[in-house]
């Protein structure tokens, strides 16, 4: 009882430390498990670990085969989650480069890692390419913390996000190939029964993740399932889903449940965020316990393997050549510049997935006295440790070195998704800008994505939007909702995160109606609050645009607009489309630039008058 609420308790410390220190918390996680485990031996007055995951096979924490029973239901739940977060919309300019990540770049690290291994370790033939299959996975646990402290370009983030997620399932299906082959011994008739085999596993892994996505989709919007047990019912079809592909195909399970998360993470879903931010919770504290017990689980013999300069060797391999030639190959004549090839051939840590199975087959193959498999988990947890460790301490560091850093955030967050905010929205994305629009009715947030907007349903008065990777690049925020707390709450809370370049807010009414009583913060005129807003896109549901001519002439429409309640100014836009939001503090007219527009809401011009 104490080992298991010790783990519990030193994982979520370990946890705090990480966000504490902005690292991933693989790394002080792997740490504990290490110094509870095989390094426990050395200071301990009998020798043995303060906690043993399992002992002499048969005794332990979890004896036999239950401690990978559980890393992979634990696994399943992981992957589940990471599929939510997964959107369509990310990878419109990026999907040829992730399906080559997956493939063609999985390819590269099997034969160039096992190459590596097998020269370096003098290992046999399959036992190096176990191991390359093993560390084909990189993985959201090691990811996602990297990319929440960096602001980058959404094409790099979103390329690295969807390769940690979609490679999971693939590398866990090679890694078991290579694993039967070498029990099985090889040969034409393993051949012919592996190409069945994967055959089963992508149909059975597509089938069930689409066919079980959309049941529970159904249940969810006819309200089958009470709200109460939402979260449970979800987390109990994962592990059913998840146990019943495993049926039907050896090691379907984690395509299964992927599928299923990328298909209900894009289905306009109700409490979609209710159960990502269960499945957050939850899988955080299964990492907690897996990476403590799998680190745990390793023998000091089995790092003294590894404690020589050929595991250094094999892996400045994988890092410095191995991945940067698989990135560089996936992402030839992709709109990826130089500098973003170079970024994600830097980041790619392993994660939980390498680690778990690496374990399992290990001990495994290690039982039945297959030659060099003693080497198969050191090695494993050595290419993951290490990978976290350079990754978690010199990614920011590289970012900013090769240039994808974002030292100006140029996204747009938008509080409110009213039909003027759409409005908005919709012109600011038609510029090729980020825009991101966050409200808490649902109605609203469905209208938004309808018109192919980024939009989050969330209440900002709670903690969802404060490490969401979509919002890295955005440095401004416009507070636009009808009642004016609300707007005045977000300004204060969120400026210093997403609003560097520039927070604003609409006038209150009692503002609008005291001409001295202008805030700095106002936004687009100090005589028009949300409810003109609201009525002039009701009259006039487009946003219109009208060339200026000089600083005169914009000093000259300002006017009008101050005349005629038919005309709200909204941004002012230069040749390159660069938007800058009018302040109904100030209109900065010495920044008026040649070529550039007045974009306004309201009735046209009257040509005669400008």
């Amino acid at each position: 009882m104490l080992a298991l609420a010790g783990i519990i308790i030193l994982g979520i410390l370990a946890q705090w430390v990480a966000w504490k220190f902005k690292i991933p918390a693989i790394l002080p996680l792997i740490l504990i498990g290490l110094l509870v485990g095989p390094l426990a031996t050395l200071y301990t007055g009998d020798g043995t670990k303060l906690i043993q995951p399992i002992w002499n096979g048969t005794e332990g924490l979890f004896p036999g085969e239950s401690l990978f029973y559980f890393v992979s239901l634990a696994i399943s739940i992981i992957l589940f989650e990471g599929g939510l977060t997964l959107r369509r919309s990310e990878i419109l300019n990026v999907g040829p480069v992730i399906i080559k990540l997956i493939t063609l770049a999985v390819v590269v690290t099997f034969f160039g890692a096992g190459l590596a291994a097998h020269f370096i370790f003098d290992l046999s033939w399959p036992i190096s390419f176990l191991f390359s299959s093993l560390i084909i996975v990189t993985g959201p646990t090691v990811i996602t913390p990297i990319l929440r402290n960096i602001p980058l370009k959404k094409d790099v983030s979103a390329v690295l996000k969807w390769e940690g997620i979609l490679i999971d399932p693939i590398g866990a299906l090679v890694a078991v190939l290579v694993f039967e082959f070498i029990r099985v011994g090889g040969g034409e008739e393993f051949t012919f029964t592996a190409l069945v085999e994967f055959s089963k596993i992508v149909l059975v892994g597509f089938t069930f993740g689409f066919t079980f996505a959309y049941g529970l989709a159904f249940s969810l919007k006819r309200k089958i399932v009470p709200h109460y047990l939402l979260n449970v019912v979800t987390l109990a079809t994962v592990l059913g889903v998840f146990v019943l592909s495993d049926i039907f195909a050896h090691e379907s399970g984690l395509l299964s449940v992927v599928v299923m998360g990328m298909v209900l993470g894009n289905i306009n879903l109700p409490y979609l965020d209710e159960i990502l931010y269960f499945k957050e919770s939850l899988s955080v504290l299964l990492i907690s316990i897996l990476f403590i017990l799998l680190a745990a689980n390793i023998n000091l013999e089995d790092l003294q393997l590894v404690y020589n300069w050929k595991a250094g060797l094999l892996f400045a391999v994988v890092v410095f050549i191995v991945r940067p030639l698989g990135v560089f190959l996936s992402s030839s004549k992709s709109g990826l510049k130089t500098n973003e090839k170079l970024f994600i051939s830097w980041v790619g840590p392993r994660g939980i997935v390498a680690a778990g199975i690496a374990s399992l087959f290990g001990l495994k193959l290690y039982k039945e006295g297959v030659p060099g498999a003693e080497y198969i988990t050191p090695l494993v947890f050595m290419i993951v440790l290490g990978t976290v460790l350079l990754n978690a301490t010199t990614a920011r560091y590289v970012a900013k070195l090769v240039g994808v850093f974002l030292n100006k955030s140029e996204g747009i967050l938008i509080i409110g998704a009213s039909k003027i905010s759409r409005l908005i929205a919709l012109y600011i994305k038609n510029n090729n800008k980020h825009v991101v629009l966050v409200d808490s009715n649902r109605d609203n947030i469905t209208k938004a994505k309808d018109l192919g907007l980024d939009a989050i349903e969330a209440n900002i008065y709670g903690e969802q939007l404060k490490d969401n990777i979509e919002l890295n690049d955005v440095g401004y925020l416009m507070a636009l909702t009808a009642n004016s707390d609300i707007n005045k709450y977000a300004i204060n809370k969120f400026k210093d995160q997403f609003g560097e370049n520039g927070s604003f807010r609409l006038i209150t009414s009692d503002e609008m109606n005291n001409p001295n009583n202008n805030p700095q913060e106002g936004l687009f005129s100090h005589t028009d609050d949300y409810y003109k807003l609201i009525a002039l896109a009701e009259k006039y549901p487009s946003i219109q645009e009208i060339k200026i001519k000089d600083k005169k002439h914009y000093k000259t429409l300002i006017e009008i607009t101050k005349e005629d309640s038919d005309i709200i100014p909204l941004f002012i836009k230069n040749s390159t489309k660069n938007l800058r939001i009018i302040s109904s503090y100030s209109r900065e007219i010495d920044q008026i630039q040649e070529d550039s527009y007045l974009a306004y809401i309201g009735k046209p011009f009257d040509i005669e008058e400008v």
